[in-house]
């Protein structure tokens, strides 16, 4: 029976001292090692890749924003707006496609809605786009609802509009869209994109500068 007791408690210590070390270990050394580390060699990704303006931080690289005027570049849409995600103007509540087939006739219409509003709000007088120039990430969302990029070619789509709209030339809002664009990763993974945030942030100074 003593012998029995003593094993048992011998077992539970034993089990106990292994519970507090890969406590200790797993719960406090690696993450504070991997936190330490994160923030020693990649700071920003580690802090949420955080955008600033005029000393402010104003979002994410990673994370898009709705709401821009026409006098900026627009993002890919959001629910709502004509398109086929079940994300609601890029709130964090909620991010994901919708279920629709593609030959969905509700998407379809969304679809052309939202095809019909780019070749509206992006022909100017000098310049009007055919609803063959429409890229598909102008007229649906990503498979999240949050995708922070664009295309080049829906970036170059806007740059008539944003020229105008702003009074600077066509050729220098074209290299502003040039100068953020990313290329592919590695130079081969992927498409290139255009953060819009960041493109934003850049024309919002050289309106300030011109």
């Amino acid at each position: 029976m003593n012998n029995s007791v003593t094993n048992t408690a011998r077992l539970l210590g034993a089990a106990l001292r292994a519970l507090l070390v890969l406590t200790l270990v797993t719960g406090v050394l690696y993450p504070l090692a991997v936190t330490g580390v994160a923030q020693a060699l990649f700071s920003g990704k580690a802090n949420g890749s955080e955008i600033t303006a005029d000393g402010k931080v104003v979002g994410s690289s990673l994370i898009g924003q709705q709401g821009y005027g026409l006098d900026y570049f627009q993002g890919r849409p959001a629910d709502g707006l004509g398109t086929n995600s079940v994300n609601t103007q890029y709130k964090l509540i909620l991010s994901g496609a919708t279920n629709l087939a593609a030959d969905s006739k509700v998407l379809l219409k969304q679809v052309e809605d939202a095809k019909a509003a780019v070749v509206k709000n992006n022909s100017t007088a000098d310049y009007k786009v055919k609803p063959s120039q429409v890229p598909a990430d102008a007229v649906t969302s990503s498979g999240s609802g949050l995708d922070p990029d664009i295309s080049p070619a829906y970036a170059a789509l806007q740059v008539h509009r944003v020229a105008e709209r702003n009074h600077l030339p066509v050729g220098q809002v074209e290299k502003l869209v040039e100068e953020h664009t990313d290329g592919r990763t590695l130079g081969f993974i992927g498409e290139p994109t255009v953060n819009v945030l960041e493109l934003n942030i850049a024309l919002k100074s050289l309106v300030t500068k011109s």
